[in-house]
């Protein structure tokens, strides 16, 4: 009875990031089909950056999609190759929460920085980019659930495939950041190092001791 209602629950959260990538492409067409083909192909980059906005209803439904379904790909994750997790609402809705919390702040945390240096330009085109590819990731997520609750494929291959595959259109897009502002980090190394212990990898540490915490 328990799994039936863990995933009766995981079935409407999946449910409603399909409905928000759906009125994604229903609200911009063309976009969503520029994002799509996103890897590889830098034109959605190169048109849309110079219209973002400080809240874009495209970029928060593809968010909502990415919130949805990586909370349920945590919960697996952590499930099986960590410690067993007891499903509860409240709690995953804590998990939920804690995850859109800790991408939001830190995106808001980088706006400021990038204000009180006065390198809006810099980090909004960075931001951007990481934004579209962290969204395209819930696309792969998605997936990812679709096959953990659905089919009797290996749990423990289909996370470790997807988690790769996550990883590397990640590393694309740092990458081609990295790239695109190699001239401003070389000399400012040192503080790219600590803008990336700092911002990149200590948020993700404190939601992993948010989860680690579950059921405490």
């Amino acid at each position: 009875m328990r799994d039936y209602v863990t995933y009766e629950w995981f079935t409407i959260l999946t449910i409603l990031g399909i409905f928000a990538l759906t009125t994604a492409k229903y609200i911009n067409a063309l976009r969503f089909s520029d994002f799509i083909s996103i890897i590889g192909n830098s034109k959605y980059l190169k048109i849309y950056s110079k219209d973002q906005k400080f809240i874009d209803p495209f970029d928060g439904l593809l968010f909502l999609n990415l919130t949805f379904s990586g909370s349920i790909f945590l919960f697996f994750a952590y499930s099986i190759f960590v410690s067993p997790l007891t499903f509860e609402l409240v709690s995953f809705l804590k998990l939920l929460l804690a995850l859109a919390t800790v991408v939001i702040i830190k995106t808001l945390l980088e706006r400021l920085i990038a204000s009180l240096f006065e390198i809006d330009n810099i980090v909004d085109a960075y931001l951007f980019q990481k934004i579209t590819f962290l969204n395209y990731s819930g696309l792969i997520l998605i997936l990812s659930n679709l096959l953990l609750l659905y089919t009797s494929l290996d749990s423990k291959i289909v996370i470790i495939t997807s988690f790769g595959t996550i990883l590397l259109i990640n590393l694309i897009g740092f990458m081609t950041s990295f790239k695109n502002h190699q001239k401003i980090i070389n000399p400012n190394f040192f503080y790219f190092l600590l803008y990336l212990c700092a911002l990149e990898i200590a948020p993700y540490i404190l939601l992993y001791k948010v989860i680690s915490e579950y059921n405490v």
